[in-house]
């Protein structure tokens, strides 16, 4: 609701003043159209940016997180017909005759050269999922690299292979009511995938809710997360989205002072995937800082309980089934969108498996060290998400498998550690392009519409935009005044009161004063400058 919109006029707050007393007024949050040049310029459709006597939270029907919700659902919408080629049906004899049976049609690599292919679609076979396999339990074999059988099991951590288990029960289910009761139906590996979209799109909807939650006066910057082009071409690609919002949850939780619960959710985020856990190497950090080893204590013994707890049943009655997952990932070779297989090409070998696992778990060693150096000699404490951007970043650079998906777990991160719309969204562009060139690769030489150079290209491109948001948020744990978080945002907002939030996502790290440090260069100071934040309601 705009009252007088006059962004250019004299900076009076005296027109206002009455409407402070409406407690539904928010006066602290950050407005997107007076500090973030892309959303001013895109704010001139609609009469420009938002006027000096706003009052701004008054609305109750279109809150933030429900215009957020809206943009997100709208994302999804693309991520779904994106991969909807991939879900066509053709009669399984070539017979379009009534009553035949259908199969799916991928046929021409349709796949590939309609860049729908998904992991979801094709694990429902691959896992055994379309004859009711019970995960971790059914073994099957498979050539292995070297020619000899290998026996196989679901190579899924817990939650996640359970999940697939249980959507795909339901998508029996489905047929078998369409068999007895004619309700409308598909083909199985159809339902299965609809259903598992549906599921994940609530996950992301989680993610986004705690995400704009945790950005706290920051809500509107959450919007780069829902209209991600990287959340348009990959939410559908695989299952990341359920440790995605186990990750979301835990920094909401530890943010909200519950360490205990933020561990919890750590531990539900890896019995789903394993790099939530690597949340734990940046608490410890702070925590050492701050000296809050006591909370930090919390949140690890509740991640291992957690874990524990998830995966013991599975451990205790398919032992090997359970061990597939470390297994496989411990035999698998560099993928190709790594930067191993780059380098293994240039150089015209092969690399061994042995030196090549020795070598990534040595590298992400090296990020953690490196990322606690940072962390304790940095002129002030670095925020959460500056440190978990960097943590999970360093992974995936160091890592022998970065698969296109991966890239999604930075995105919320990235959102609450980087507030510079429009490099965030130069990066987000360029990795979700990277998934042309890569389904290149799989098709068949005749059929190739671009180089395989190209993929390398786009791979080393990708990196580059990594690292380039990695020395921006190296460059503003430095420089503290530079980051617009925690600086004030020149918006023409009144002073604010001394012993402000420096971290929206701190939790008990918030104006924590520092119990050990190393001392950093010394620099020439900059004028001190106003946190952004209101202090943490108690």
């Amino acid at each position: 609701m705009l009252v007088g919109h006059d962004p250019d006029g004299p900076e009076s707050w005296d027109a206002a003043a009455p409407l402070a007393v409406d407690r539904r007024i928010d006066t602290d949050r950050v407005l997107p159209s007076r500090t973030d040049v892309v959303a001013r310029e895109a704010s001139e459709v609609v009469g420009g940016p938002v006027g000096r006597h706003a009052a701004i939270g008054r609305s109750w029907l279109w809150t933030p997180i429900r215009v957020l919700f809206l943009l997100a659902l709208c994302a999804m919408a693309f991520g779904w017909f994106g991969k909807a080629a991939c879900l066509q049906q053709a009669p399984a004899d070539g017979n379009s005759a009534a009553g035949t049976q259908l199969r799916l049609d991928w046929d021409n690599q349709r796949q590939y050269t309609n860049l729908c292919y998904s992991d979801v679609i094709g694990l429902f076979g691959a896992e055994k999922l379309d004859d009711g396999a019970l995960p971790y339990r059914t073994y099957w074999f498979e050539k292995g690299a070297d020619g000899q059988q290998v026996k196989r099991y679901m190579e899924y951590p817990v939650v996640t292979g359970m999940y697939m288990y249980g959507v795909a029960w339901l998508a029996h289910q489905w047929d078998s009511a369409h068999q007895k009761w004619g309700v409308p139906g598909a083909l199985e590996v159809v339902l299965f995938f609809d259903l598992a979209a549906l599921g994940l799109a609530l996950f992301w909807l989680v993610t986004i809710w705690a995400t704009a939650l945790t950005a706290r006066t920051r809500v509107w910057a959450t919007w780069m997360a829902a209209l991600s082009p990287l959340v348009i071409v990959h939410i559908f690609t695989n299952f990341d989205a359920i440790a995605m919002a186990m990750v979301a949850l835990a920094i909401l939780c530890w943010a909200r002072r519950r360490p205990w619960l933020a561990g919890v959710f750590i531990g539900l985020g890896t019995a789903a995937k394993l790099y939530p856990v690597l949340l734990l190497v940046v608490l410890l950090i702070l925590c050492l800082r701050a000296g809050r080893v006591r909370e930090f204590a919390a949140a690890a013994a509740a991640a291992a309980l957690t874990w524990v707890a998830v995966n013991l049943p599975i451990l205790i009655l398919y032992p090997q089934g359970w061990w597939e997952f470390f297994r496989y990932n411990s035999d698998r070779a560099a993928e190709q969108d790594s930067l191993y297989r780059i380098i293994s090409d240039a150089g015209g070998f092969t690399w061994n498996l042995d030196v090549l696992n020795l070598v990534s778990l040595g590298l992400v060693v090296v990020v953690a060290v490196g990322l606690g150096a940072v962390g304790l000699r940095a002129p002030q404490r670095p925020r959460l998400a500056q440190m978990a951007f960097l943590m999970i970043a360093g992974f995936l650079l160091v890592n022998k498998v970065w698969s296109p998906q991966y890239s999604l777990w930075l995105v919320p991160l990235a959102v609450l550690a980087i507030p510079h719309t429009r490099l965030l969204f130069a990066w987000m562009v360029v990795d979700a392009l990277v998934w042309i060139p890569r389904m290149t690769l799989y098709l068949d030489p005749d059929r190739r519409w671009l180089p395989e150079q190209w993929f390398t290209a786009a791979i080393l491109l990708r990196a580059a935009m990594v690292l380039a948001l990695c020395a921006v948020v190296l460059w503003q744990i430095w420089h503290p005044e530079d980051d617009l978080v925690r600086r004030r945002s020149g918006d023409g907002i009144r002073a604010r009161p001394a012993g402000m939030l420096d971290d929206p996502a701190g939790g008990v790290l918030d104006g924590a004063p520092d119990r050990l440090t190393f001392p950093s260069r010394p620099r020439t100071a900059r004028p001190p400058t106003e946190p952004a934040y209101p202090p943490t309601a108690t």
